[in-house]
């Protein structure tokens, strides 16, 4: 995600997984006469009904009204594609010397990491990106590369620069929202069953989110819950509807056939996030006896298919020694996995279990694990709690992304449930500027070691303190937490952990360190 400072290795490669594709005839199109473009590149697929009785596309997609500047930037961006088509491993750089032709300056660390990884061919990331290249569907990379590449970051960054000064407040990135909270699961400890299984946002809400998002510049919207793809019919529509995003949903996977998996492919801007405690014992353990096995059919299916995925990893202190083992990683390369995201055990909701927290030691391990991984491992894997150093610690409260729950509550964390917003009464930007988003905004980055950056789990007086003092209330629905017992959980971790924090943050950042 685009992000000032030291972004370079977290971002950097972020947009390398999503931005690169190969060549199969008849993709690339010219510009028509109209003055319009023809092709993916315009903002994703043409819907099933629209293909013609051969079975493919209409030759003509309008992009739409658009200024010169960004109808340039397709152009350029098409045009690096069609010489990538030639010679994947060779032709790679026009796409960075596409980037950096449009990119004014911005992400320089970030443009620079993705050369490096391009052109030197023992870059622990050059491999994987090729991988990237090879193994996914090329109509998916080019819809993926235009909305997530273009859209998202070159386009979407401008606009949320232009309104983080106007207002004076958090723009976001990206939106993490609820389609439900009903679940075809229940895993034990699972946070998001707090809200029960009865709340929904509807399709028209979904729709005003994405599409008051659009107008702040927010391209990338995240799916929680619950289970988003009971919703799946909806979803798709959303996809086809907003074809000029990316989405990513977090999903148990149990859902995905061999259908969803076609449809995946018609609108080309839907990514999976499969969630997996570890090996099959984990993972039945928590979730019901036969999920991991049908967790593993449905990563078959997207493999088969070359469909982007990636897996979704809460680490705690029961399975940290294996969620995180090279064992492991190696296995989700196997399956097609092209990225992890390990999440921090929080303790969150009346009925948590502190003792699930990882100790001081298991923390340090993931910390050093996490940078193991991506230095040898074709996988991209991300560590949102030991990678707040790459991104200037919490990006929450709309720094970076907040959290719509399925009852329409603005929560500025998707793991802390306090709020003074809901959508049905204000505006995404209203709810943005609401104190509670405000005194995130004026209060990142919470601590200067961005290794210990929420304002919960390693600061928690001061989630205590801006609950209090504007007023949020507990957005849990069936057993609403006060901050109070929620904070006092985490103190003597907090404790436990600043010693090793400070070190680790020393070691690293000498010239930050107090």
């Amino acid at each position: 995600m685009p992000e000032d400072g030291d972004a370079a290795t977290m971002t950097a490669t972020t947009k390398g997984r999503a931005a690169w594709w190969r060549e199969t005839p008849g993709n690339v199109r010219s510009a028509g006469t109209d003055g319009s473009r023809e092709g993916i590149l315009s903002g994703g697929r043409v819907r099933p009904r629209e293909r013609d009785n051969t079975g493919r596309r209409p030759e003509k997609e309008r992009i739409g009204t658009m200024s010169v500047s960004t109808t340039l930037k397709r152009v350029g961006l098409e045009q690096a594609f069609h010489y990538l088509y030639k010679d994947p491993e060779k032709n790679l750089r026009h796409i960075m010397d596409w980037a950096d032709k449009f990119a004014n300056g911005e992400f320089e660390r970030q443009r620079a990491t993705i050369r490096a990884a391009i052109e030197d061919p023992k870059h622990p990331y050059h491999d994987y990106i090729l991988h990237v290249v090879n193994d996914v569907d090329p109509e998916v990379m080019k819809t993926m590369a235009a909305n997530f590449f273009l859209n998202a970051n070159l386009i979407g960054w401008d606009r949320q620069e232009s309104y983080r000064k106007q207002y004076n407040c958090n723009i976001p990135w990206a939106i993490l929202l609820d389609p439900t909270s009903a679940c075809n699961l229940h895993c034990t400890g699972c946070w998001a069953a707090e809200y029960g299984n009865k709340l929904n946002l509807s399709f028209e809400e979904i729709d005003s989110i994405i599409t008051q998002g659009k107008e702040m510049g927010v391209y990338f919207y995240i799916y929680t819950g619950g289970e988003p793809l009971v919703r799946k019919d909806d979803l798709i529509r959303i996809c086809e509807k907003h074809n000029d995003c990316v989405f990513l949903s977090f999903t148990n996977g149990t859902l995905i056939d061999e259908a969803f998996a076609d449809q995946m492919l018609e609108v080309g801007n839907f990514v999976p996030a499969i969630s997996i405690e570890g090996f099959e014992e984990a993972t039945d353990g928590r979730r019901g006896h036969g999920t991991y096995q049908k967790v593993i059919h449905a990563m078959e299916i997207l493999k088969n298919k070359r469909l982007a995925f990636g897996l979704s990893c809460c680490y705690t202190s029961k399975n940290i020694d294996s969620i995180a083992s090279d064992e492991f990683m190696d296995h989700m390369i196997d399956w097609g996995a092209k990225f992890v995201w390990y999440f921090h055990y929080m303790p969150v909701g009346n009925d948590a279990a502190p003792e699930l927290l990882p100790t001081p030691e298991q923390r340090e391990y993931m910390y050093h694990q996490i940078r193991h991984i991506r230095a040898t491992k074709p996988i991209f894997a991300m560590d949102f709690q030991n990678d707040g150093e790459f991104v200037g610690g919490c990006i929450a409260g709309g720094r970076r992304y907040f959290h719509i729950n399925a009852n329409g509550d603005m929560d500025p964390c998707v793991f802390i449930h306090y709020s003074d917003s809901n959508i049905r009464e204000k505006t995404l930007l209203e709810g943005l500027q609401s104190p509670i988003f405000m005194a995130y905004h004026d209060g990142q980055p919470f601590n200067h070691n961005h290794l210990r950056p929420c304002p919960m789990l390693e600061n928690p007086e001061l989630l205590r303190k801006m609950v209090k003092e504007t007023g949020a209330h507990s957005t849990d629905l069936q057993s609403p937490e006060t901050v109070d017992h929620l904070c006092d959980k985490c103190e003597k971790y907090a404790a436990c952990w600043k010693p090793k924090a400070d070190e680790l943050w020393q070691q690293s950042h000498p010239e930050k360190a107090e």
